[in-house]
């Protein structure tokens, strides 16, 4: 891989309790523990913080290939859900990634080919594949 960018942070405290902070400080967050994981959520987590960068990312390569065939991208969304549970067999905890789409401008068959080239040039997914299991719909598309 030729790297064109490096993004850098540091997480200090308490893990999930505590602050991360991006080195050019742009980034500074407060993270807690959500309530469904027995903390006070008091501030944001790491799946909160991994799902808005998919989200955003996946989007970005929506909107790349979708300049590329001329599509209408006219209000297209993604929305990213990311859920954490215990792995089967005790070993760990482990993710598993939901994107919501909606490409309001254009088909059905025109959304499905859009998003099954995104999913394969968005950093995100090339990171996840093999890794994790990633559930892409498309809920909203041109009548």
């Amino acid at each position: 891989m030729k790297t064109l960018y490096t993004a850098e942070a540091l997480a200090s405290g308490d893990g999930r309790d505590g602050t991360a902070v991006s080195k050019d400080g742009k980034l500074s967050v407060t993270l807690a523990s959500p309530v469904e994981l027995g903390g006070d959520g008091a501030g944001t987590n790491p799946e909160q913080l991994f799902a808005a960068g998919y989200a955003a990312c996946f989007h970005s390569a929506l909107r790349l290939v979708g300049r590329k065939e001329r599509a209408d991208l006219t209000d297209s969304a993604v929305a990213a859900k990311i859920h954490f549970g215990a792995l089967d067999g005790g070993a760990g905890y482990g993710l598993a990634a939901e994107l919501e789409i909606a490409l309001p401008g254009v088909d059905r068959q025109a959304a499905e080919a859009l998003v099954a080239r995104a999913h394969q040039i968005c950093p995100y997914s090339n990171a996840t594949r093999g890794n994790i299991t990633v559930d892409i719909k498309i809920l909203e598309v041109a009548a």
